[in-house]
């Protein structure tokens, strides 16, 4: 078997990135800061003590006054119809992208357990890298159209038109972007070095050449080969 393991180190490190970013990208899912909307509590309403509610792409929250140590969230689902459509879109391409990162991390570990446990050529390595490389930055664009098109959002101060029951109004006084979009910017890069990594993954033939043909020596002496250094007068 050909020991292949010195050919991908940099696919290890990439290996590595994109479980990182895979994880960076459920966290960011899962945040509540997307936006952060800076209200006025004495002209919009008196629950919100903070002055500040978090807006995710599942739900709102803030701080009251009733309930100190607790927050105060509501849901917003994809069908709801005051979700404006960047949180909806974001609710369907952050878990496309998820699933894209968890394929493309699969296909991963596969390329790399089967260059460091050797195989017999190199034509079971690179298309699994491809794959992987491929699902990785489809995973990025998935990543940065919902985060881009947040922040752009959040940069024109957009407004939500809550139900009553959010206790939110409709326009803040003013809105940041929140630690998600940091975090899944953070998350995209890594991603994307993660799948340049995969693609460049070239197997170096010349480099196992030696390799190759001391294998074919080996087995033609098997099988027989006569030894040239051998002569025949030194039989006597």
């Amino acid at each position: 078997m050909l020991f292949l393991a010195h050919t991908a180190h940099w696919q290890f490190v990439g290996l590595l990135a994109g479980c990182l970013a895979w994880i960076l990208i459920m966290a960011t899912a899962g945040m509540d800061e997307w936006r952060l909307w800076h209200v006025d509590p004495e002209n919009h309403t008196a629950l919100i003590t903070s002055g500040v509610a978090w807006v995710g792409i599942w739900r709102a929250c803030f701080h009251s006054h009733a309930l100190p140590k607790m927050e105060t969230c509501q849901s917003m689902g994809v069908s709801e119809g005051f979700v404006p459509v960047e949180i909806r879109v974001a609710q369907v391409l952050v878990v496309l992208a998820m699933l894209g990162g968890l394929a493309g991390n699969a296909a991963a570990v596969v390329a790399v357990r089967r260059v460091y446990f050797s195989i017999e050529d190199g034509g079971g390595v690179r298309a699994p890298f491809v794959l992987a490389g491929a699902l990785n930055v489809l995973t990025v664009a998935l990543v940065l159209v919902p985060l881009v098109w947040n922040t752009s959002s959040v940069l024109n101060n957009g407004t939500i038109p809550f139900p009553p029951r959010f206790r939110l109004p409709v326009a803040p006084a003013s809105q940041g972007v929140g630690t998600a979009i940091g975090v899944g910017f953070v998350a995209a890069a890594l991603m994307l070095i993660s799948g340049l990594l995969f693609l460049s993954y070239q197997h170096v033939w010349r480099t196992l050449k030696p390799e190759l043909h001391g294998r074919r020596v080996a087995e033609e002496d098997k099988q027989g080969r006569d030894n040239l250094t051998f002569h025949a007068d030194q039989v006597l």
